[in-house]
């Protein structure tokens, strides 16, 4: 085959220079010129340009980057052609997945045309690996970075969502604050009013749809606000989770409430739950919708509300298991001896639900199933040996932190002794009064910069702490449940957030199971 060359071209985040989303950035112009007048020069032919623009480098869902494997695997060209690896991928494991692995299998050469990146150089894999290390630091100080802000701001009690909560508008005069929407604002309150009265929360949802008011995505989306997610998936009307999740939200009552998710690493956009004592709660930062006696009225009917067994105790999966399809809370039932669980919103009026179903004794067998295999992996020789090379470097990291604090509080205490020494100087007439005070405001300079390096390292290490006591965590809750047979509530409680279950549709055999997503708390 000639050599037929594939250019990839991505917009970094720290060079976004477009005047709206619509233009193609110059970057990506730049990078384009750079890249084909290149592969000219080496007397290449174009197979194609691939262009992500908006696009992180350790995002795998770029649309061109995968577009391109695609490619790269049916061999239509035998070269791919980049401004550098970081442009490619930042990842260290994609590096060896794809330019390392499936390129080599597939043939195709990669060159990164400013860093010297090219596979066909044998000599030069160790600094790409090196390269594709030093970009996982930098993604993961990124992450650590934006972190550490985000939890300033929300210590600080400024609302930090893309979203303003149902009830409530960003203020456009002050950052971080919400000010109550008067017309979403009459229906929170109408819903907190008809529950403290006795009405349920299926019913109350029942009274918005057949009056015609909108749901909160649906609202918003009229209105022209932001708003998470599409119609097409939450649909335009009220549901009972949502009247639950709007029942036992605290921001009604004035308090902002953050950090309820968060991501399982910064490779991942998947989020999970955080236990409730690690919640973000800061109180009295935006104006109340709800009083504070409507508030704990509904709070302590909802507490009445929950359904125990016939034992006394709450099942053991009673208001865990969710309708895939509608997201109402599934019910219990029983026929045969045998308990179920069921979705009853599809007998509702204006209910497009398909009706979620399963046996109550299925459920527990895939939910013990999934958390053994869970257990399983993260406790194999492979796993295993994944913790330790993660524990060694993150211990590496940390010595390097706390090598650079140690470091530079030596040069602070090296100009702090100048100082005294320079003012003695002064004193002896050695130098002059103004030159001492120029050395001095410049050594000052240099003592603040330095401390700033020691404060931003403490917080790196105090962010490895907080990542080795997760890591710690995790291990032990799963040791905990090793070789689980059984679930009760005090199981599910722990470790789950919530089930989605969907409906088991053209069913061969009578133990075949409908779609289960298990969204666990770890």
């Amino acid at each position: 085959m000639e050599n037929i060359v594939a250019i990839y071209n991505r917009l970094s985040e720290e060079d976004r220079d477009k005047l709206s989303k619509e233009d193609e950035s110059r970057s990506i112009q730049n990078q384009k010129s750079m890249l084909i007048t290149y592969a000219m020069n080496q007397g290449w032919d174009i197979y194609n340009i691939y262009s992500d623009d908006d696009y992180r480098g350790s995002d795998r869902s770029r649309p061109a980057f995968n577009q391109l494997l695609k490619d790269a695997e049916a061999r239509k060209f035998n070269i791919v052609l980049c401004k550098s690896q970081a442009r490619f991928t930042r990842e260290l494991e994609m590096v060896e997945k794809i330019i390392h692995g499936q390129f080599i299998e597939w043939g195709i050469r990669f060159v990164g045309y400013a860093d010297n990146a090219d596979t066909a150089n044998k000599g030069n894999k160790k600094s790409r690996q090196i390269n594709g290390l030093v970009n996982e630091w930098y993604l993961e100080d990124l992450s650590d970075n934006i972190k550490t802000v985000l939890t300033d701001h929300r210590k600080k009690g400024m609302h930090i969502g893309s979203f303003a909560l149902y009830g409530y508008m960003k203020d456009p005069e002050q950052k971080g604050h919400l000010i109550i929407d008067p017309e979403a604002a009459v229906v929170v309150q109408e819903v907190f009013s008809l529950y403290a009265s006795g009405m349920g929360r299926t019913a109350i949802a029942r009274l918005l749809n057949d009056r015609g008011i909108p749901n909160p995505t649906e609202y918003k989306r009229q209105k022209g606000l932001r708003y998470k997610g599409t119609t097409k998936k939450y649909g335009t009307l009220w549901k009972y989770f949502a009247i639950t999740d709007m029942l036992s939200n605290e921001m009604y009552i004035g308090n902002m409430v953050q950090g309820k998710y968060e991501n399982r690493s910064y490779k991942s956009k998947h989020s999970k739950p955080v236990p409730r004592e690690r919640w973000i709660i800061v109180q009295g930062t935006h104006d109340p919708i709800i009083s504070r006696e409507l508030w704990d009225k509904v709070q302590q009917r909802m507490k009445e509300r929950s359904k125990p067994m016939c034992n006394g105790q709450l099942g053991t999966f009673a208001g865990k298991v969710r309708c895939m399809y509608c997201g109402y809370t599934m019910a219990s039932c029983k026929s045969r001896e045998y308990h179920y669980l069921k979705c009853t919103s599809m007998h509702y009026s204006n209910s497009s639900c398909r009706g979620a179903f399963i046996a109550q004794r299925f459920l527990e067998r895939a939910v013990l199933l999934e958390l053994n295999n869970i257990i399983g992996k993260y406790f194999d020789e492979t796993s295993a040996e994944a913790r330790i090379t993660l524990s060694r470097n993150i211990e590496s990291k940390r010595k390097e932190l706390q090598k650079e604090c140690n470091i530079y509080q030596s040069k602070i205490s090296d100009l702090k002794k100048a100082i005294q020494n320079m003012y003695i100087d002064k004193a002896r007439g050695i130098i002059s009064e103004v030159e001492y005070f120029e050395f001095k405001a410049s050594f000052n300079d240099d003592i603040v910069v330095y401390q700033n390096r020691i404060d931003e390292a403490k917080q790196q290490l105090l962010l490895i702490e907080q990542q080795l006591q997760c890591n710690r965590s995790k291990k032990d809750i799963l040791e905990e449940y090793r070789n689980i047979q059984k679930l009760d509530r005090s199981i599910m409680d722990k470790l789950v957030d919530y089930i989605e279950v969907g409906r088991c549709e053209n069913k061969q055999h009578k133990n075949d199971l409908p779609p289960i997503v298990i969204h666990w708390k770890f």
